[in-house]
């Protein structure tokens, strides 16, 4: 990656996603600079198998393979919870760990009985956010909020695992407080800032 950010003026890009929720997440995000965000599914891109080794090298591997695959700039997105008392995971195996289904209900009691009674109920959301163009250019970005493990989850205003979640400063979990909310300070804010402060024009 160069020293110097490339600036993005396409019109178009393309979401390197299948999650609708995550989708409808950047897509919100993307809103005020009038980007017309298409998501992997709607172009029927298949999903790379994510065999990075942290979350800036899944986000890249799949904006890259979208915007390979698209013709398109693209823009991928690698999330997930890391528990201090499970030494950082799920992680990067989030997803995963709610099975072939991404089973989340199931993946947050996975994660509230390996913690056990463990006092330590820590985490934080991790967001890799990687733009690619279809040259191979890439910008890549991180973000991540601290915060605690509720159980039993609450809210079903969020997706993943934000109804456990309970940042620091909140009164409720990403799955009770209002989307907007959620938009001002969440992980994948956090890393969406950064990516705006270095490749988006101001917005008048």
């Amino acid at each position: 990656m160069s020293n110097a950010t490339r600036q993005f003026t396409e019109k178009r890009l393309v979401i390197a996603s299948h999650n609708p929720g995550k989708v409808r997440e950047i897509g919100e995000l993307l809103s005020p600079w009038q980007i017309e965000a298409v998501s992997a599914s709607e172009l029927n891109l298949p999903e790379p198998e994510e065999t990075g080794d942290s979350f800036v090298a899944n986000a890249k591997l799949k904006a890259d393979a979208a915007a390979l695959g698209a013709n398109l700039p693209a823009l991928a997105d690698d999330s997930g919870l890391a528990v201090d008392a499970l030494d950082g995971a799920p992680g990067i195996y989030s997803a995963r760990w709610g099975g072939e289904a991404k089973d989340f209900d199931a993946a947050m009691a996975r994660v509230n009985t390996e913690i056990g009674d463990n006092p330590d109920r820590r985490a934080r959301f991790v967001c890799a956010l990687a733009l690619t163009w279809p040259d191979g250019h890439s910008e890549v970005f991180e973000g991540d909020v601290r915060g605690a493990l509720v159980w039993p989850p609450r809210g079903a205003k969020g997706f993943g695992y934000d109804p456990m979640f309970l940042a620091d400063g909140d009164t409720g979990t990403y799955g009770e407080i209002d989307p907007a909310q959620k938009h001002e300070n969440s992980h994948r804010a956090v890393a969406f800032r950064a990516l705006i402060d270095a490749c988006f024009p101001p917005v008048s």
